[in-house]
């Protein structure tokens, strides 16, 4: 699978209010090239413009890859590295008892999206810190936060 080709993917996403209009910013890099992506919804929520940019990244991809996802979304890459995902379908995307009272977890619609999406893909999660002056993830930012609807 090293032969596949090296993407670099940096998500954002960004809401006014939460939920509240919110938007979804992101940047493919491959092979020295760059393309951008924003989107937004009416009513929304933080977590969820999150994960829908990197769903839209991955949905942009036309072939497999090893792709690096460049995220500020501690929800994200812990669900991944963490074993959330794995404990919620385990649990019926249910949330632990001793923590989240069982209660359903969030955003299961996505969620179900994000892992088709990466079954087709070799792909490794980073957490960068948000605005912290990492210029990727601050440009994602803007994309996001000038997506949001008016």
């Amino acid at each position: 699978m090293t032969d596949l080709p090296r993407v670099d993917l940096f998500t954002d996403g960004a809401c006014r209010g939460n939920p509240g209009p919110g938007g979804w910013g992101l940047i493919l890099r491959f092979d020295g090239k760059e393309k951008e992506l924003a989107g937004g919804e009416q009513d929304t929520t933080n977590n969820r413009m999150e994960l829908t940019a990197v769903i839209r990244g991955l949905e942009a991809l036309n072939k497999p890859c090893r792709l690096t996802v460049h995220t500020d979304s501690r929800y994200i890459v812990d669900a991944f590295e963490k074993g959330w995902l794995d404990n919620w379908i385990a649990r019926g995307w249910r949330r632990a008892a001793t923590k989240g009272q069982g209660k359903p977890v969030l955003n299961v619609d996505l969620w179900q999206r994000l892992l088709e999406l990466i079954n087709k893909h070799q792909v490794q999660f980073e957490w960068v810190r948000g605005h912290a002056g990492h210029r990727e993830n601050e440009r994602a930012d803007r994309l996001a936060v000038g997506a949001i609807p008016q």
